[in-house]
């Protein structure tokens, strides 16, 4: 500030000076004023430029002063940078936040104060069919035309969700979405959306699941309070009341396999997977499962005086070159047995069963378990390995399954990194063929001679 003071008086003592030099005293009134004027030009000129560069925004292009506006430029500058800094910052924050809500496995709409789109992230777009870029601003009410989300957003009430069809729903594959509004700032309102397919499957899977065991379950006790409360009031001939014990064993025998089986799914669903560094030798497994085999046959068909079935298993020199598979033990047997038996319950007396071992191209090996039985109608081999899913209820209580076999087999073979394919002709009998991976099976180490 001084040194402006300092240049104005030093302007008017110079003019002053010209002006008495050459006229006197009232020359060097004049040239005073004259020289006033000039710094005041002058001043006004860098004033000019510091407002013009302003007006520009362009930090890098500051005039380069001295003195009051000098400063004033240099204050001005800083001042500029220091919000370029604040708008970047900001800006990055918000890419960020937005780059967050892109990653979000929900979806995200912002909605105005009017319920216009102002964003939304490609989950939210995959949900209800949105174009971030075509539908901004457009109303939230006309894109999504649900009743169901027209009268949520009527009642305001935002405490609760609204469930709708996802934009990719079809009566053969349901697609169930979520939606719940949450407002915030001054109006805004904040749409967040998610898939609950998977979630309402699975509660349906469980309830069906309770019902199926508790139905399961009910039918045997209810034969066996029958004839308990024949044996305890009526009087019965020796005979009767064994053939009453029996049934009531058979009754027991098959509340027993249920539970056996429902631990055993609860087993395999809970545990972690199995050591595939541990390996089992094909034909003893197979050797194994061939005993059970035969002994259930005979037990389902032996007192009945039919034509036994006919079981055939690979040869022993085929067993012999089977190699191992990796995995647990117990699971194999498990699932491989029930492949087999179910096999045996469901093939009447007299037909084939044959059990077949082959080793594939490139490693791995394919085991299939082949029956005479009276086939699968296409419609039910899609849902087979469902729990208590049957073909025919009837037939399957009279064979003694409990309609979790195969349900085991898919949780095991899943377990082993193994796949299970089923083929079946209705009348002329079903393939089921478990293929191991390369991984899962190696050749039988040759033990050196002692």
């Amino acid at each position: 500030m001084l040194l402006r003071v300092t240049t104005f008086l030093l302007c008017q003592a110079l003019g002053a000076a010209l002006g008495g030099w050459r006229a006197g005293a009232w020359g060097a009134l004049a040239g005073a004023c004259v020289g006033a004027w000039l710094w005041l030009g002058w001043d006004a000129w860098r004033g000019a430029r510091v407002l013009a560069w302003l007006r520009q925004g362009d930090v890098a292009a500051a005039p380069g002063l001295r003195g009051l506006w000098g400063e004033v430029a240099d204050r001005a500058r800083r001042l500029l940078r220091q919000g370029q800094q604040r708008e970047q910052a900001s800006r990055a924050q918000l890419q960020g936040i937005l780059a967050a809500l892109q990653a979000s496995p929900n979806g995200v709409t912002l909605l105005d104060a009017q319920g216009r789109i102002e964003w939304c992230n490609r989950i939210a777009q995959e949900h209800f069919g949105f174009d971030a870029e075509r539908d901004a601003l457009q109303s939230v009410g006309n894109l999504v035309r649900d009743p169901a989300f027209s009268a949520y957003c009527a009642a305001r009430d935002f405490a609760h969700d609204v469930v709708l069809p996802g934009r990719h729903s079809t009566d053969s594959h349901p697609v169930r979405v979520s939606a719940q509004l949450h407002p915030y700032g001054e109006g805004r309102l904040l749409l967040l959306s998610r898939d609950i397919t998977a979630l309402e499957q699975a509660d349906a899977m469980r309830r069906d699941f309770v019902a199926n065991v508790s139905h399961e379950i009910r039918t045997p006790l209810t034969v066996l309070a029958g004839f308990v409360e024949t044996l305890q009031t009526l009087p019965l001939p020796d005979g009767e009341r064994l053939r009453y014990l029996g049934l009531m064993a058979q009754q027991a025998t098959r509340m027993h396999h249920l539970v056996q089986d429902l631990l055993t799914l609860s087993r395999l669903e809970g545990s972690p997977l199995p050591d595939m560094h541990e390996w089992t030798a094909v034909a003893p497994l197979l050797a194994r499962c061939e005993q059970e085999a035969r002994a259930l046959s005979q037990a389902l068909h032996g007192d009945t005086g039919a034509v036994a079935q006919q079981i055939v298993f690979p040869a022993a020199e085929v067993l012999r070159s089977a190699g191992q598979l990796a995995g647990s033990p117990g699971e194999l047997h498990s699932a491989l047995a029930n492949l087999i038996n179910n096999a045996v319950r469901y093939t009447p007396a007299g037909g084939r069963i044959e059990v077949q071992w082959q080793p594939l191209a490139g490693g791995g090996a394919r085991l299939a378990v082949i029956d005479s039985g009276p086939g699968i109608a296409p419609e039910h081999l899609p849902r087979i390995t469902e729990r208590f899913y049957r073909v025919d209820r009837s037939r399957s209580r009279d064979t003694g399954g409990t309609g979790l076999g195969l349900a085991i087999v898919k949780h095991v073979l899943q377990r082993h990194g193994a796949q299970l394919a089923i083929s079946s002709v209705l009348g002329r009998g079903s393939v089921f063929a478990v293929e191991f991976s390369p991984g899962g099976v190696r050749a039988q180490p040759v033990l050196p001679l002692l």
